[in-house]
């Protein structure tokens, strides 16, 4: 096994433990703090890939300035833990189906991108280039298309977690 594995290996362990608790957390101060750990934990495995811009932009975009307001907003709104709710009954069924429907996705994307022996190397754009922003989104939704889905998706649920938060004290205060 090489040291690459290893790190990998590792670090998918952390992230899923850190989505974990994320999803499983009753205190809405240590679930923002558990996402804060898997978006640095994606964002080693973006080092890990060769894309250290995508790597830079995930902590000081993702991990330092939205967690930092989520955490803001929580502590001011004084939410500290999460009361019981009521679900409506078409939600878990939708839940469920939008999840599966990401399952199939990401399945199919590890199936068509897979290759044995393949090496994931970094691709070679040009320093003072017109071209370097097209390059570079051109790889990072070919080559990187998966991660970047995570990504958007750990986005989405704590930009929901937020509403849900705020919506409640609104709520309680009329």
């Amino acid at each position: 096994m090489t040291s690459e594995l290893i790190v990998f290996l590792v670090l998918s362990l952390v992230a899923i433990a850190a989505a974990l608790g994320m999803v499983f957390s009753r205190n809405a101060v240590y679930s923002a703090l558990f996402l804060v750990l898997n978006f640095t934990t994606v964002a080693v495995f973006y080092l890990l890939l060769g894309a250290p811009f995508i790597a830079m932009s995930q902590i000081t975009v993702y991990a330092g300035a939205i967690m930092v307001l989520f955490l803001f907003v929580i502590m001011l709104l004084g939410v500290d833990s999460l009361a019981p709710s009521k679900s409506l009954p078409w939600q878990k069924p939708l839940a469920f189906s939008l999840a599966f429907i990401l399952v199939v996705e990401s399945v199919y994307l590890l199936i068509s991108r897979a290759q044995p022996n393949m090496v994931v190397t970094a691709p070679d754009i040009a320093v003072n280039s017109m071209d370097n922003l097209r390059e570079m989104a051109m790889t990072m939704f070919n080559q990187f298309l998966l991660p970047f889905e995570v990504t958007s998706v750990l986005l989405l649920v704590a930009m929901v977690g937020a509403i849900v938060l705020t919506n409640r004290e609104k709520v309680g205060r009329k």
